[in-house]
């Protein structure tokens, strides 16, 4: 029975961990890089005082929100196991599909992702409105009620038959499942990288080829450059969600494409456009999608092990106290997403590292193939810090944890130094 008083001290354990980082971050003004003012690096070159407060202040917000909201996402989930929401979401399903186990997995689904979608619904909702108050989100609250719709049913969608495959392998292998299931996913994953920008992107945001012809021509050109294919070049309506700017590949093979916000066609210049597609093309060049996808499934494979070997353990150590059957119990759910979840968030500074790696690389390209326009670099990302109230210098623990991308500052003094060196071989 004692076992039965341990999760509540669990969840106010994780509750004040994440806070307190929360805390930390909002309250943390140390900075990854000393910027000397006067450099195109420092805030203060391209922005008032009042606009870098509030891009520090919308920013310092939203990553402690991020690690309060990180807490929460788990605590919801030993919330369902401890108040046996997850046992009787099972025998609901059971109930009303004896003899079919795809039936048992599409109403647990269902009621799973009904339960923890409500339960987030007020920290997602208040997130929503710190990007409506602060200028960056143009959502209408039905605009946004309709999208989260959109995300439960296409993730219901997606989630059911991955959720059966999963039981089904973790029935008929106890022992190796983690490993079948691996070799399950690596097809699934690059059917959904090949069909997201052709079928899943369209749904959320209209896509249409690039409309500026003068543009479109410049960009051929760049594209003939590089070598790589020049049709599949899109640009998104996102002006009624957001004044953020933006640009990235996705897909891969036929569905490969290099999409840009109409927000970044209308408040970049030509020349800061053609930088920004020089870094895309520097993805598709040096194969940084490919090596993403390897890099993400030697990580899964890592990920499914630690779970096998510690999933198991849990469910047997509490499933007296949660209701749960074993294992293969549809109920354990939870656990098996709340272990996945946190191994994720250990690996995630590594997985962050190597992205920053391949966008610094990137940054270089564009310059390259731009043919030395460091310039337009700096002033797109200026442009960005401003416009998109992201902050250019933020605290080391943040970029740690968050970046995927060096910060701003960083990558301005990089292009900066470019351009010493190019003066520098120039004079010789």
């Amino acid at each position: 029975m004692r076992r039965a008083y341990l999760t509540l001290p669990l969840c106010f354990l994780i509750l004040l961990a994440s806070l307190w980082t929360a805390f930390y971050v909002y309250n943390d003004t140390s900075v990854v890089t000393e910027v000397v003012r006067g450099e195109a690096a420092h805030p203060l070159s391209f922005m008032s005082e009042a606009e870098y407060k509030r891009t520090t202040d919308f920013s310092r917000i939203k990553e402690a929100l991020y690690f309060a909201d990180l807490g929460f996402d788990w605590v919801v989930l030993l919330f369902v196991l401890a108040a046996g929401l997850s046992g009787r979401f099972r025998d609901t399903a059971v109930k009303l599909f004896k003899r079919s186990s795809f039936g048992q997995v599409t109403v647990y689904t269902v009621l799973f992702q009904l339960v923890t979608t409500l339960l987030e619904l007020p920290l997602a909702w208040y997130r929503h409105m710190i990007d409506v108050n602060y200028g960056v989100s143009n959502m209408t609250p039905s605009a946004w009620f309709s999208e989260l719709f959109l995300d439960f049913g296409l993730s219901t969608l997606m989630t059911v038959p991955v959720i059966w495959i999963a039981f089904l392998i973790i029935k008929k292998s106890p022992k190796r499942w983690w490993l079948w299931l691996w070799t399950a996913t690596v097809p699934l994953l690059l059917f959904l990288i090949v069909i997201q920008p052709v079928f899943i992107d369209p749904l959320y945001n209209e896509f249409k080829p690039l409309q500026d012809q003068e543009l479109k021509a410049k960009i051929i050109d760049l594209a003939h450059k590089a070598n790589i294919p020049s049709e599949n070049v899109y640009e998104v309506d996102m002006s009624k969600k957001t004044n953020a700017l933006n640009a990235y590949v996705n897909g891969i093979g036929p569905s490969a494409r290099i999409v840009l916000w109409d927000t970044t066609l209308n408040k970049l210049s030509e020349e800061e456009i053609l930088f920004i597609m020089g870094h895309e093309m520097g993805h598709y060049v040096k194969h940084h999608m490919l090596w993403g996808l390897a890099g993400s499934l030697v990580v899964m494979l890592a990920l499914f092990y630690l779970t096998a070997v510690l999933y198991p353990r849990i469910v047997r150590f509490m499933g007296g106290v949660w209701s749960l059957k074993g294992e293969q119990d549809l109920a354990a759910l939870p656990v098996a997403l709340l272990v996945l979840s946190l191994l994720g968030f250990l690996v995630s500074p590594a997985e962050n590292y190597m992205q920053r790696v391949h966008e610094q690389v990137s940054d270089r390209y564009a310059v390259e193939i731009t043919d030395g326009d460091v310039t337009a670099g700096i002033t797109s990302f200026q442009k960005l810090s401003r416009l998109s109230l992201s902050d250019p210098n933020p605290s080391p623990l943040v970029k740690i944890l968050l970046y995927s991308h060096p910060t701003l500052s960083e990558r301005i003094r990089d292009l900066e130094q470019m351009g010493k060196e190019q003066n520098v071989s120039g004079t010789k």
